[in-house]
């Protein structure tokens, strides 16, 4: 009985923590983690995937994503302001700051590789990831200087009802990983590690796995200005 209390006072506590941009976090993924669906019908079904979908219809990689994969997705979040990073320094080289600009205007090559850094052959679901974490080779393959990793962060924020929380992170690690470092502190930016949490994690459809990456989190890691 004080499991449950104490789950139900965690649950509690992150929706009224919750912000529009990560309105669907929850500790250990959905209550009932099945849908009967694919996953390319799930994420149409849902508007907060509106623009994700318009980007794997321009990539053509609806069959990809309708695979036995593992798939971190972006919400719309994400994706807008990627898109508007993307004009922004599109109208900076034409010197024009009204030009029509969207989806539709990003090279179909550069949607398809970039998406593929978010899929991962095979299901990937919670009680396979661990603290120390594991590398994986995303569906683009080998890419120099850059793995994908997928691991846990342990939190004890919750230690009054919990022993510990876990909580999905999807990692870019850029050359090394950080942690190895003998000194992290003299990293360059441009060489730390990208983490992301996961909102929600380990939603099993008809043909893979969704973790839903924080709404934070920009599209392919983009950090172009947006203005």
């Amino acid at each position: 009985m004080k499991k449950y209390i104490g789950i139900c006072i965690v649950f509690c506590v992150v929706i009224l923590a919750s912000c529009k941009k990560d309105d669907y976090k929850n500790d250990g993924g959905v209550s009932n983690a099945y849908v009967d669906m694919t996953t390319y019908d799930y994420l149409k079904s849902n508007s907060k995937f509106d623009s994700l979908v318009k980007i794997i219809d321009r990539a053509g990689l609806k069959d990809a994503v309708n695979g036995n994969v593992t798939m971190f997705v972006t919400t719309n979040y994400g994706i807008v302001d990627y898109v508007r990073a993307k004009k922004a320094e599109k109208a900076q080289q034409g010197g024009n700051e009204n030009i029509d600009f969207g989806i539709k205007d990003i090279p179909v090559q550069e949607l398809s590789d970039s998406l593929k850094t978010y899929l991962f052959e095979g299901k990937i679901n919670r009680d396979q990831i661990t603290v120390s974490g594991k590398v994986y080779n995303s569906l683009l393959g080998v890419t120099p200087n850059i793995q994908y990793m997928i691991r846990m962060r342990r939190s004890f924020d919750y230690s009054n009802y919990l022993n510990y929380v876990d909580y999905v992170n999807y990692v870019k690690v850029i050359g090394t990983l950080d942690a190895d470092e003998l000194d992290p502190n003299n990293i360059p930016d441009d060489q730390i590690d990208r983490v992301v949490e996961v909102q929600t994690s380990g939603i099993v459809t008809k043909t893979g796995i969704i973790h839903v990456l924080s709404g934070y989190h920009r599209l392919f890691f983009n950090a172009m200005a947006l203005d």
